[in-house]
């Protein structure tokens, strides 16, 4: 776009002036400087947006959001290329961020001074971070499963014989518990998962279906003894949120914290990742930033039953009352379980788990 521009100059004579471009020129360099960052978010929380709206009323940044699920976000952001607005990809599961940054679309970044001291280094990369906390415990019917069958549980013994036909556990596909099976492949190897893999086929009280609370409901209702779930799941019904006959249910059954005589009990994340490319870096790390602040992670745990991610913030009640104390597993970083995400499902899937 050309403007032309005529003025006079002293003596009456016209002058002409040229001017290339001036309001295009005056976008892009709008579009560099905008205050504002991109969120492409897999979580589905109302209380997330409340919490954005905290940082802009801080910062004066704006939070754009884009919502949906991980595998539609993850495709318009790799088919958007340079063209992308995403700044942070906002998601449940380590597996995902990892599998994620292993296509490339992820940068350094996240590796800041506030954010390694905030987060444990096996909770962390330099591309995405944790930003809150959950485990895939066990669930038990208290009327039907003995304290002695309980003691030295661990996710190992689930394929134990005595469990047939008692166990619940979601399909084959579902993240959490392809990361699940991803930490014990890091812990115990491809030939011993494979097999641990076959007894909890065996053990099913029924072929998987339903997501965590489906679960958890199963146990409550006498179609089998043990569930695996995430721990949040449990303080969602307890709450009511999911309405009376969920909360009834959820007083039935008791929650146990497997591998505390080892490595501890499963931990993963919901964690943020900071895309390659992005166009408002600076923004996406003070973000994340915030998001472990001792602000906001108070506002994560007593609106999604998470657990906090930094030291000296306390869960949500209804999860303190699940047992505090308990040893999580410190020791396998989460970043094996994108990395052996593949392995995890081809022992799953090769076990005939559905």
């Amino acid at each position: 776009m050309l403007i032309i521009i005529n003025l006079k100059n002293e003596k009456g004579n016209m002058k002409k002036l040229a001017i290339t471009s001036v309001f295009l020129l005056f976008a892009f360099v709008s579009s560099l400087f905008a205050n504002e960052v991109n969120i492409f978010s897999a979580r589905h929380y109302d209380s997330d947006v409340q919490l954005y709206e905290k940082f802009t009323a801080k910062t004066g940044i704006k939070v754009n959001v884009i919502s949906g699920k991980s595998g539609a976000l993850e495709k318009r952001i790799i088919e958007e290329g340079a063209d992308s607005k995403a700044d942070l990809y906002i998601t449940a599961d380590a597996g995902r961020l990892g599998a994620f940054d292993a296509k490339g679309m992820l940068q350094s970044g996240l590796n800041t001074n506030a954010i390694k001291s905030a987060v444990p280094s096996n909770f962390r990369t330099s591309k995405w971070t944790g930003i809150a906390k959950r485990a895939r415990i066990v669930y038990f019917a208290p009327e039907r499963v003995s304290g002695a069958e309980l003691a030295g549980l661990t996710y190992e013994s689930l394929a134990d014989p005595k469990w047939k036909g008692r166990v619940v556990i979601r399909a084959s596909n579902n993240i959490y518990n392809q990361s699940l099976v991803a930490s014990l492949i890091k812990n115990n190897g491809k030939a011993a998962t494979a097999e641990w893999s076959k007894g909890i086929v065996s053990n099913m009280a029924r072929a998987p279906k339903g997501n965590d609370r489906a679960q958890i409901l199963a146990v409550a209702a006498g179609e089998a003894d043990i569930a695996v779930a995430n721990t949040y799941y449990l303080a969602l019904m307890l709450s009511g949120k999911k309405g009376p006959e969920q909360q009834a249910a959820a007083k039935k059954v008791k929650p146990f914290f497997p591998n505390q005589d080892g490595r501890g009990t499963h931990m993963n994340i919901s964690g943020a990742g900071l895309v390659k490319g992005a166009p408002n870096k600076a923004n996406a790390i003070k973000l994340v930033e915030f998001l472990l602040s001792e602000e906001a992670q108070n506002h994560i745990v007593n609106n999604t039953f998470e657990y906090p991610m930094i030291a000296g913030v306390s869960p949500h009640p209804l999860v303190v009352n699940m047992g505090l104390d308990f040893k999580q597993d410190l020791k396998t970083k989460v970043v094996n379980y994108g990395k052996l995400q593949a392995d995890a499902l081809a022992a799953m899937t090769g076990a005939g788990w559905k």
